[in-house]
């Protein structure tokens, strides 16, 4: 049998008494360290693996779980009250969620906006989304700052019936993100245009693109539907393409600049494809932006190397200092890998820089149109600090 104690001191990082099970327990989570987190099961039934993460964010659920960057990854909500704003069809980030699970504090509530079509755990039922609530979030979000990032296994069972040994091993077998090309598996399998802008209370909701004066191609390495209302609003006909499309297939469109997007995955699995494409597209001259994953296989592409973070980024409330500017922005993240900047090859110069850890947050190409950052510029969720990059890249545009 597996030996379900632990023998750490660290009062943060004590074994599975810190988690007991409880009366009716109907989901458990367990942790490839041997942990067992127990709690009331919600969502859909089932038993999914991934990488247990967590996000800082206090509002935004429903844009979180359908951010594609959380493919693979079983997310513990810091924020203790959930489902409050319930859900509805405009707060989708993408058609199809593809993170793996959710973790909750407190039970999902009843809906009380005027916005909501649907609460929050009929909407994770529909979804395919398994969740468990009621457990102690903060412990289990301390453990997963003292350990690193841990795999693990979400199982819900309503007959509240398990088989530990057989959940830590499957946790234990599971490879982990690193080396994996997931942006292949989020990304749109065929082109399509957007005029979608963003929302606003003065329309009454999303509005629509009517006098374009730029043209952008954004490769869809998993994009937020945030990020291409934020280029639609500032006037740009946005086409996106899969991530395997070529350079010459993208230049053949006739864009004004180019967009790599944000999107989940290893960024060094995924340049195997998307680097010599970067390439060529830099060649071209063409203004080029890059977002979270996009920026790192920027960086590749241009002769830098990532590494996977012990710990990620992923809240709406991580400060991120401008160097050329000297400008403080509070930040949306979501990204557990990171650009090494002693690798940053002559010419390409660090803008920003995360003001909790010191990582790198964005880099530029001196002489050139090209610029990126690590961090999520569209928000949603999360606050506006950052919208001015695309004004930015628009005004390349128009250069």
């Amino acid at each position: 049998m597996t030996d379900h104690t632990s023998n750490d001191t660290d009062p943060r990082s004590e074994g599975p008494d810190r988690f007991p099970r409880p009366p009716g327990a109907t989901a458990v989570l367990a942790l490839e360290d041997g942990t067992l987190v127990w709690g009331r099961g919600a969502g859909a039934s089932g038993e999914v693996v991934g990488e247990v993460c967590f996000n800082t964010a206090m509002s935004g659920c429903q844009e979180i779980l359908t951010d594609p960057s959380y493919h693979s990854q079983i997310l513990t909500f810091c924020f203790p009250h959930a489902g409050g704003t319930g859900a509805n069809p405009e707060d989708m980030e993408a058609d199809v969620p593809a993170v793996r699970g959710a973790v909750f504090r407190a039970a999902l509530t009843t809906p009380s906006n005027w916005r909501a079509t649907v609460s929050l755990n009929d909407w994770l039922v529909s979804r395919g989304i398994v969740a468990l609530c009621g457990v102690d979030t903060r412990a289990l979000t301390a453990r997963i700052r003292t350990k690193g990032a841990l795999c693990g296994v979400l199982a819900h069972n309503p007959d509240g019936v398990f088989d530990p040994d057989a959940l830590f091993a499957r946790a234990r077998s599971w490879s982990g993100l690193a080396g994996l090309d997931l942006a292949s598996a989020v990304s749109t399998r065929e082109s399509y245009t957007w005029d979608q802008t963003l929302w606003s209370w003065k329309d009454g909701g999303y509005g629509r693109l009517e006098s374009p004066r730029h043209h952008v191609v954004v490769v869809d390495y998993g994009v937020k539907r945030n990020m291409l209302r934020s280029l639609a609003s500032l006037g740009c006909r946005v086409t996106v393409v899969p991530c395997t499309t070529p350079a010459a297939d993208i230049l053949a469109l006739n864009p004004d600049g180019i967009v790599l997007s944000s999107g989940p995955g290893d960024p060094a699995a995924t340049a195997v494809h998307a680097a010599p494409v970067i390439r060529e597209l830099l060649a071209s001259g063409k203004p080029l932006m890059g977002v979270c994953l996009g920026h790192q296989l920027l960086a590749l592409a241009l002769g830098a190397k990532t590494v996977k973070m012990e710990l990620g980024h992923r809240g709406a409330n991580h400060p991120v200092k401008d160097l050329t500017t000297g400008r403080v922005e509070i930040t949306s993240m979501n990204h557990g890998f990171v650009v090494d900047r002693a690798t940053l090859p002559a010419g390409v110069v660090e803008t920003h820089t995360s003001l909790f850890d010191g990582v790198l947050e964005g880099l530029a190409v001196e002489g050139k149109p090209v610029f990126s950052v690590q961090y999520h510029p569209e928000a949603s969720p999360g606050p506006g600090d950052s919208h001015h990059l695309f004004r930015r890249f628009a005004d390349l545009l128009a250069a």
